[in-house]
C-alpha cells in the first residue's frame, strides 16, 4: 500500500476552479517532484496533502501508523517561541526528551557548576539512551550546523523570513516522518547548503513529495513527476530530464494532430462550399461531422510567455566600484572593493547568507551608502532592481493599472511597439484576468507580475536579487532567453545553479570578511575551480603532515636561545622529549578537528572527541609553558 493516496481531489479558489478529480499515490521510498506554472495550485494541493486544508471533493488515504512532515512555503511560528521550542516541537515522547536534553545543555552554559543541572543532564542523558534516541538527537546537531541555525535561545519573532524557513526545514527534516511534503526547500538556501540537501534526502529513507524552481535539484532529487497542468495531473515515471523529454515528444505529437486536424477541417469546408447536398444519409453524417469538427474546442500550441528584448541605449560607462567599503558593528561585508562593470557583462554573486550580496546592490541603487570608497553610474544608465520584495503592491488595485504605472506602451528590439495589456497577456494574463484585483493573485503570480512591471519601464541595466524565488520554471525559461538577447548589463545575486550556469559568464564570491574574489566563467567554471583548489590545498597539508610525523617541524615553536648558561643534560633530553610531544599532539589536534567536522558522526564519538581535544590543548599548554623556560636558558 502506498504511503499516500489521493483519490479525486477537487479543489475552488474564489470561485476559480484550481484542479479537479486528481488522483495519484506516493510510494514508500518515491521522489515526487510536483510542477506547474504559478497559480495552477500546486501550494494548494501541498496544503490539502499535509492536512492544513480541506479539499472541495475527493480524499486522502494514509497507509496506517504513516507520520507526514511538511514544509510551508511560508513558515508561520508562534513569534514568541525560542528557536529551541520551534525545532523540538513537543509532538512526540522522544522529541520532549530531546528538547529537555537540549534546553538543558544550554543552561549549562551559563551555569556550569549548577550540581542540580548537572544531575538533570545525567538523567535525561540516561532516558535518552534508554530511548535509543541518540542517533536522532546527533542528527538534529548536524542538520542545525549544516543550516547555520546556531543561537537556539533566540526568538523566533526576531528571526528574517530566510531565518525562519531554515528553522522550519530543521523541524521537518529532523522529525524524520515517512513523508516529507517540502515547498521551496532551496530557497533561502545558498548552493553549498543545497548540495548538502542533496545529499541529505538521497540517503533519507522515507518517501518525498516536493515543489521546486531548482532545476539541477530536481532533476538529482526526483524519481517522478507530477505536472499539473489545466486543472488535471499528468505523471511522468522518471526525472526532471526525463519529463523534458517526454513532454517534449507529447507537443511534437500534439502539434502534428493540429495541423493534420487544420487540414481535414479545410477539405470538409471546401466539400461544403461547393454546396453539397444532403439527400442521402451518408451525405448528412458528412455534413453533420463537418458541423461537428467546426464547432469542437480545439487545443491549439501551449502558450508560453512571450518576452521580447527590450532596453534603453546604454553608454560606455556603466558601474564603477572604487575601494568600496560597508561594515555593521564588528562584521565586514565589504572591503575595498574595485571593479568596473562593463556593458555586455552578465555577473553572477553568490556566498552564504549575510555576507553582504543583497547589501552590495542596494548601495549601487543607492539605499545604502558605503562607508568609504565610491560607486558611480554612467550618465546613460537606467536600472531596473528587482528585489526580493514585492514592492509598492496595492492588494486592491488592479493588475493591469500596476502594470501601466511603470508605462503605457513599450518599444521592442524590432521597433514595434506594445502595449501593457498586450504585454500582460504574454506574462501568462489574459484580459479577462488583467482587470482582477492583486489580492487575488497566487505568490508566484505577484513575482511574474513583479517582473513584468520591472521590464515595462525598459531598463538597460538590471539587478536581480534570487529572481529565481517563487517563480515557475516557465517563466524562468522565459526570463533566460530575455536575458540571452538583453543588451545591457546584468549583475544577478541567487543560489539557483542551473540559473547561474544559463546566464552569467563571471562570478563574483563573498568569501567572509569583506573579501569578494572574481572567477572568470558561469557557476560549474566556480566549481571547477574550487574543487581544483580544495585538492591542491589537501594534497599540501597530507604532503606537511608527512614531514611532521618525520621531522617535528619549529613552525609554531620559537628558535631556542643559548646564549645564558648551557643546558644540563637532563634538561636538554626534556627540551627535545617536549618537541617531540608538542609536535605528535598538534598532529592529533588536527585530526580531531577533521573528524569533529563530519556531519555523520554519532554523538557519543562526538563526545569523547571533544573530552579528548581538551585534554591535549591544556597538556599542551603545559607542555609549551616548561618548553619555554627551558628553550630560554
Amino acid at each position: 500500500m502506498p504511503v499516500l493516496t489521493a483519490l479525486n481531489l477537487s479543489k475552488d479558489f474564489r470561485n476559480k476552479p484550481l484542479f479537479s478529480q486528481v488522483t495519484f499515490g506516493i510510494d514508500w521510498r518515491d521522489r515526487v517532484g510536483l510542477i506547474g506554472v504559478n497559480g495552477s495550485g500546486k501550494t494548494t494541493l501541498m496544503r490539502i496533502l499535509a492536512g492544513e486544508i480541506a479539499s472541495d471533493s475527493g480524499e486522502i488515504v494514509i497507509a496506517d501508523g504513516a507520520q507526514i512532515g511538511y514544509l510551508p512555503q511560508h513558515p508561520k511560528f508562534d513569534e514568541k517561541l525560542s528557536v529551541l521550542d520551534a525545532l523540538f516541537s513537543k509532538s512526540s515522547a522522544t522529541m520532549q526528551l530531546i528538547h529537555d536534553y537540549e534546553a538543558a545543555c544550554v543552561a549549562l552554559e551559563h551555569d556550569h557548576d549548577n550540581m542540580k543541572l548537572l544531575n538533570r543532564m545525567t538523567d535525561l542523558s540516561a532516558q535518552l539512551d534508554a530511548a535509543g534516541a541518540w542517533e536522532l538527537e546527533s542528527n538534529a546537531k548536524s542538520i542545525l550546523a549544516q543550516l547555520g541555525i546556531t543561537d537556539t535561545e533566540q526568538q523566533v519573532g526576531t528571526l528574517s523570513g530566510g531565518q525562519r524557513k531554515r528553522v522550519a526545514l530543521a523541524h521537518a527534516l529532523i522529525t524524520r516522518p515517512d513523508l516529507l511534503i517540502l515547498d521551496e526547500p532551496t530557497n533561502h538556501l545558498d548552493a553549498e547548503t543545497i548540495q548538502w540537501l542533496e545529499d541529505y534526502l538521497e540517503r533519507y529513507s522515507g518517501a518525498l513529495f516536493l515543489v521546486t524552481h531548482d532545476r539541477y535539484f530536481l532533476d538529482r532529487v526526483t524519481n517522478r513527476i507530477v505536472e499539473i497542468d489545466g486543472g488535471t495531473t499528468q505523471t511522468f515515471s522518471g526525472n526532471y530530464s526525463y519529463y523534458l523529454e517526454k513532454k517534449a515528444d507529447q507537443e511534437a505529437r500534439r502539434d502534428a494532430e493540429h495541423q493534420k486536424l487544420k487540414q481535414l477541417m479545410r477539405a470538409e469546408l471546401a466539400w461544403l462550399r461547393r454546396g453539397a447536398k444532403a439527400r442521402s444519409t451518408k451525405q448528412k453524417a458528412r455534413v453533420d461531422r463537418a458541423q461537428e469538427m467546426l464547432s469542437a474546442p480545439r487545443e491549439g500550441p501551449k502558450k508560453e510567455i512571450e518576452i521580447g528584448a527590450v532596453g534603453r541605449r546604454l553608454g560606455t560607462k556603466v558601474i564603477e566600484f572604487e575601494k568600496v567599503s560597508k561594515r555593521y558593528d564588528d562584521l565586514t561585508l565589504v572591503k575595498d572593493f574595485t571593479y568596473i562593470v562593463q556593458r555586455a557583462d552578465r555577473l553572477g554573486i553568490i556566498g552564504a547568507n549575510g555576507t553582504g550580496k543583497t547589501t552590495l546592490l542596494d548601495m549601487i541603487v543607492g539605499r545604502i551608502q558605503p562607508d568609504s570608497g565610491s560607486i558611480s553610474l554612467g550618465p546613460t544608465v537606467s536600472i531596473g532592481y528587482y528585489d526580493q520584495e514585492n514592492k509598492r503592491m496595492n492588494e486592491d488595485q488592479r493588475l493591469i493599472e500596476y502594470v501601466k504605472e511603470a508605462g503605457e506602451n513599450l518599444k521592442t528590439a524590432d521597433g514595434s511597439t506594445i502595449s501593457a495589456s498586450q504585454m500582460a497577456e504574454r506574462f501568462l494574463f489574459p484580459p479577462a484576468m488583467q482587470f482582477a484585483p492583486i489580492s487575488k493573485l497566487s505568490g508566484g503570480e505577484r513575482r511574474r507580475l513583479y517582473l513584468l512591471r520591472l521590464l515595462m519601464e525598459a531598463p538597460n541595466v538590471l539587478l536581480l536579487d534570487e529572481p529565481t524565488n517563487d517563480l515557475d520554471i516557465p517563466s524562468l525559461v522565459a526570463l533566460e532567453e530575455y536575458l540571452d538577447t538583453f543588451a545591457g548589463s546584468v549583475i544577478a545575486v541567487s543560489h539557483d545553479r542551473y540559473f547561474l550556469d544559463r546566464v552569467v559568464d563571471r562570478v563574483f564570491r563573498f568569501e567572509g570578511e569583506g573579501r569578494i574574489r572574481e572567477y572568470p566563467g558561469n557557476y560549474s567554471a566556480f566549481l571547477e575551480i574550487r574543487d581544483r583548489e580544495e585538492r591542491e590545498a589537501k594534497q599540501a597539508i597530507d604532503a606537511q603532515s608527512k614531514k611532521t610525523k618525520s621531522a617535528p617541524t619549529p613552525v609554531t615553536i620559537p628558535t631556542p636561545n643559548t646564549k645564558s648558561r648551557k643546558l644540563s643534560y637532563k634538561e636538554k633530553q626534556e627540551l627535545e622529549r617536549l618537541e617531540k610531544e608538542i609536535a605528535k599532539d598538534e598532529s592529533r589536534k588536527k585530526e580531531i578537528e577533521l573528524a569533529l567536522n563530519v556531519p555523520e558522526t554519532d554523538y557519543q564519538t562526538i563526545t569523547a572527541l571533544i573530552a579528548e581535544l581538551t585534554e591535549l590543548n591544556a597538556r599542551n599548554d603545559r607542555a609549551f609553558v616548561r618548553w619555554t623556560e627551558l628553550a630560554e636558558v
